[in-house]
């Protein structure tokens, strides 16, 4: 499955509530227990199996709302204010969090969305971070250089070596917490 936010039919940054609407809603339309004829019900079937498994992925990858409760609003100069501080005290789980404060999300804040989750190794994630960068920005040479490493870096890691690269990192991380 290329993008399972397009299977979809949804942006690259819908939340959870987006994503399971749309899942309900497309499921509704070509669920297979709703079809008589036998041809057509085999092509709703793989429907269902390809739009089950875009809902999964789609909700792996899909980035948290903030609450608005507990999270006040910044703008969006402060938000990547915090979010380089974060990054430069290499912690990107905080910069995420501060970025998604942001009152208004434009090329910029795209950008360094990607570079956040480019730290956090969600390199396809990034990579649609840079692409929206890129759709309104889309003379940035910057944002497309980034894109690219971000696709460089999503290949790299399904090797088996750069499999294998995380399994020691996650190692190492559970050692340290022991």
């Amino acid at each position: 499955m290329s993008n399972p936010f397009e299977a979809l039919e949804l942006t690259p940054f819908a939340d959870p509530e987006e994503i399971r609407a749309a899942y309900r809603k497309l499921v509704k339309q070509c669920h297979p227990d709703m079809i008589q004829d036998p041809e057509e019900k085999k092509q709703a079937q793989a429907r269902m199996v390809q739009l089950n498994l875009a809902y999964e992925e789609a909700l792996r990858m899909a980035v948290p709302k903030p609450r608005a409760s507990t999270t006040p609003e910044l703008t969006k100069e402060d938000a990547i204010a915090l979010a380089e501080k974060m990054l430069a005290r290499d912690n990107p789980e905080s910069a995420l969090r501060q970025l998604l404060r942001a009152e208004s999300r434009d090329a910029f804040w795209h950008y360094t969305q990607g570079r956040v989750l480019m730290r956090m190794e969600q390199y396809d994630s990034a990579h649609q971070s840079f692409r929206e960068a890129i759709r309104m920005d889309p003379e940035n040479r910057e944002y497309r250089r980034s894109a690219l490493d971000a696709t460089i870096a999503l290949r790299k890691s399904q090797t088996l070596q750069g499999k294998l690269k995380k399994f020691w990192k996650d190692i190492s991380v559970i050692g340290k917490r022991n």
